[in-house]
């Protein structure tokens, strides 16, 4: 029997005023006259941003929520060029080890999902090296919180440029020149247009990558519609992980918007998923994208739990019998 552990993404529409993305541009920070102060402003949004993550954490916990993604947007213009000197890590180490500390106290598993542009199969130089430039800077986010950054960034596989076998081939070309502890970062995930579960599959058992299961992708984008008759590969690519198995779950906002995340989740779909992985693996967290974040994931525990097969063991951890 297998635990299901639900989570969320980054904000929370119940606790107010906590936004973890305060951000300021680069003409904002450039208008300055006085670099050092706006520096200082800069440090004062990060710190805001962190401190609200804190705050985040402490809502989580107190509603049994123990799997979070935190947002990516935490420290604003960390990987600018012209902030290059910036050593933003040391400006703001307490309060990154205090969100670490809270997580690791209260068994939390955070992690990060990179913006699009993090692509590691682009054929151009620069590109490349700015798509490591962002995973460095959250490579020091986790090590700054004292959180092993083993398995705590989801990528896609990137780009088609005109030629999807040959960028998948790039994929695991350019994987050779990014550095052992980047590598190790990594999870892979299909996504909605272009790279299916089975490229994905492809990819993570050619280079021992985690792979992440998005059903939803999968239903608007895929090779063969059913999914479980791959469902040994994917627990294949989590063997040399110690954290659980991840998958994700949102439900299409309509059938014309169907790749749009709807703001709560289509219990029946999820409940499908459920049922046919049930018994696989000892445990799978599934991190909900949805419009309406901690509010869908409430929303789902109370349908779940008028399910005669669901057995909740935490407020937001249960098994299905059946």
């Amino acid at each position: 029997m297998t635990i299901f552990r639900l989570g969320y993404v980054a904000m929370s529409v119940h606790v107010e005023n906590a936004s973890p993305s305060q951000t300021m541009t680069y003409k904002q920070f450039s208008s300055l006259q006085d670099r050092e102060a706006a520096v200082h402003k800069l440090e004062r949004i990060a710190s805001s941003n962190l401190h609200n993550t804190l705050r985040l954490l402490k809502h989580n916990r107190a509603h049994g929520i123990t799997f979070f993604r935190m947002s990516s947007k935490l420290v604003p213009l960390a990987t600018h060029e012209e902030l290059a000197d910036w050593k933003y890590y040391v400006s703001l180490s307490n309060e990154l080890k205090e969100i670490g500390n809270y997580a690791k106290q209260n068994q939390i598993r955070i992690d990060f999902h990179p913006d699009h542009f993090v692509v590691l199969n682009t054929p151009n130089k620069d590109k490349f090296k700015f798509s490591l430039h962002v995973l460095k800077y959250h490579y020091r986010l986790l090590h700054g919180m004292g959180i092993d950054p083993t398995h705590r960034c989801v990528l896609h596989l990137g780009g088609g440029y005109n030629n999807k076998e040959e960028s998948l081939e790039r994929f695991i070309e350019n994987w050779s020149y990014i550095p052992t502890g980047i590598q190790k970062m990594i999870m892979l995930e299909n996504d909605d247009t272009l790279y299916t579960m089975e490229d994905c599959l492809y990819i993570s058992q050619k280079l021992m990558i985690p792979f992440i299961f998005d059903i939803h992708h999968h239903l608007a984008n895929y090779d063969h519609l059913n999914w479980e008759e791959n469902l040994d590969r994917v627990l294949h690519t989590w063997e040399g992980s110690s954290l659980p198995v991840k998958m994700h779950i949102s439900s299409p906002k309509s059938q014309d918007e169907f790749k749009s995340h709807a703001p709560y989740i289509d219990k029946e779909m999820f409940l499908n998923f459920v049922q046919k992985s049930n018994g696989s693996t000892k445990q799978i967290d599934c991190m909900i994208e949805a419009k309406q974040k901690d509010d869908a994931l409430f929303r789902l525990v109370s349908d779940l739990s008028t399910e005669p097969n669901i057995e909740f063991i935490t407020p937001t951890t249960f098994k299905f019998h059946g």
